[in-house]
């Protein structure tokens, strides 16, 4: 069960008694435990029926004595145990999870670690409770996922702002949720979100930035690339070179894959690349303009100036200046 299905779940009044939230990403398991925390018990009954524990000093003994309470004026009582992954002798919440008591509601976030499906606590999750675990989003499923996010607050946003936007948050799921917020805010009484929104509320110039580096490399345009790195010089935090050389190379890795492909239509590239339709073109020009050895060449580079950035084989030249150099040889 998803977390947008249990929290549905409870908004319809159906409980289970144990809540396990696992995993590696932490925005899903937050989005329950803040419901759970904030929404299932009323203000009034709170005072009596909430209980909050944390794994770093909590003792398993004190988690179950809460939980084997009965609850005061209210039909249920909410547990919660945060960080539980930092909790001493947590296998020994096995017995109360095996008999729960029907009035609690306990849930448990143990981010970034998953229970052991073969041990004898994840049987007993599936069977007296309902275990959620959760994975890092893939670069691929972004887009789609900030785009409902968006249309969640009412809004509409163009591709190209989209893009950038993703481009620059990445899979940090609560910062998206923040910057979407703020770009709702700051937009009034306006729907549809645009580049200059981007730029103007979240900083991200919509000319020099990681996507267009990447484009006019893909057009080999070198003149346009330097300016860019230029820019980059002048603002540092604007694309540091460690975000810089890992999204060129996940593009034309992508681009690398076009190669081996039989039937290189727009649909069936953009299944087999897991990328959006909308960039499917992107790709497809850069197959035009640098040819299979090209591509292997370039590849080869970006891992050479990757390392160099790090200092290996070279600790003087700067971050603009290997950027420039690079760009120079792919182009070459």
């Amino acid at each position: 069960m998803s977390a947008e299905k249990i929290i549905g779940e409870w908004k319809k009044g159906s409980f289970k008694p144990v809540y396990w939230l696992e995993g590696e990403e932490p925005f899903f398991i937050d989005q329950v435990v803040n419901y759970a925390e904030h929404h299932i018990l009323g203000e009034s009954e709170a005072g009596f029926n909430l209980t909050v524990f944390y794994g770093k000093d909590a003792d398993w003994a004190s988690v179950v004595n809460a939980c084997m309470r009965y609850p005061m004026f209210a039909e249920r009582q909410v547990v919660l145990l945060k960080e539980a992954q930092q909790m001493r002798d947590i296998e020994k919440l096995e017995a109360y999870i095996d008999n729960p008591l029907k009035s609690t509601v306990f849930v448990v976030s143990y981010k970034e670690k998953k229970v052991d499906g073969r041990s004898k606590l994840a049987k007993l999750l599936k069977q007296k409770g309902e275990l959620l675990t959760t994975k890092k989003m893939y670069e691929n499923q972004l887009p789609e996922w900030a785009g409902n996010m968006i249309q969640q607050h009412g809004l509409s946003i163009s591709q190209k702002a989209l893009f950038l936007l993703v481009d620059h948050i990445g899979n940090d799921l609560s910062r998206m949720q923040n910057e979407i917020e703020k770009l709702a805010v700051n937009l009034g009484s306006r729907k549809n979100i645009t580049e200059d929104d981007i730029e103007n509320y979240i900083g991200v110039s919509k000319e020099f930035n990681v996507f267009e580096l990447q484009s006019a490399i893909a057009q080999k345009d070198l003149s346009k690339a330097i300016r860019i790195i230029q820019y980059f010089e002048a603002n540092p935090k604007a694309a540091p070179i460690q975000l810089v050389l890992p999204a060129l190379y996940n593009f034309f890795s992508k681009v690398y894959m076009l190669y081996g492909l039989s039937n290189p239509d727009e649909k069936s590239v953009a299944s087999a690349l897991g990328v959006n339709p909308y960039f499917v073109r992107d790709y497809m020009g850069a197959a035009r303009k640098y040819d299979y050895p090209g591509v292997e060449k370039l590849l080869l580079l970006l891992h050479q100036y990757n390392l160099r950035s790090v200092g290996v084989h070279d600790a003087s030249t700067g971050d603009a200046g290997l950027l420039k150099e690079m760009t120079v040889k792919i182009m070459s």
